[in-house]
């Protein structure tokens, strides 16, 4: 049986993790969080002392997933997009959430203030360095980064404030995958 697979990106906070967790265990599909994948097989390319973080190094990324996209059925979550190929994914969801709860929720994992405002003042300049930055969710740059990454009917905006939003979220995309199933498999 073909199976879709399904990117989930945003800014870190926005609830790709919980999100597509809860998809995989609803509709069987395999769930891979990008930057545990890497850290795993420590799929780096040196250290960003700036950021005071690794650096992917995309090429061995997208080497180790080759195999499992191509055989489909497999939900990514990760905070950038533009270096995954476009022949990977069925459907695009960029996850938004207000700048307020982000900040909230980011504040909540531990993040100082210093690093929240340096991750806010970033953005300003150029983009970097997209994760844990809350400046992206106000120029839309990763919304951005998708529609310029992959067709523009497959890329879709999916709002992430409130854990209710959450249910309707996995309700609409169950929805899709089901319907994209009986698409492709009768």
């Amino acid at each position: 049986m073909l199976l879709p697979n399904i990117l989930l990106t945003g800014t870190p906070g926005v609830g790709k993790t919980t999100l597509g967790k809860e998809l995989a265990s609803r509709s069987g599909l395999k769930y891979i969080n990008v930057g545990e994948l890497a850290q795993e097989g420590q799929l780096y390319d040196g250290y960003d002392e700036e950021y005071d973080c690794p650096i992917l190094d995309e090429d061995r990324v997208v080497d180790e997933l080759e195999n499992q996209m191509r055989e489909g059925g497999v939900i990514i979550d990760y905070h950038g997009c533009d270096f995954f190929p476009e022949r990977w994914f069925q459907i695009v969801f960029v996850l938004r959430t207000d700048n307020d709860v982000l900040y909230k929720r980011l504040e909540t994992r531990g993040y100082s203030e210093k690093k929240l405002q340096e991750n806010i003042q970033c953005e300003i300049f150029q983009v970097k360095k997209l994760q844990e930055n809350i400046q992206c969710e106000i120029f839309q740059v990763l919304y951005e980064e998708a529609t310029a990454s992959y067709k523009g009917e497959i890329v879709h905006q999916l709002s992430s404030n409130k854990p209710e939003e959450l249910e309707d979220n996995i309700n609409q995309i169950m929805k899709w995958v089901d319907q994209w199933v009986k698409d492709h498999n009768s």
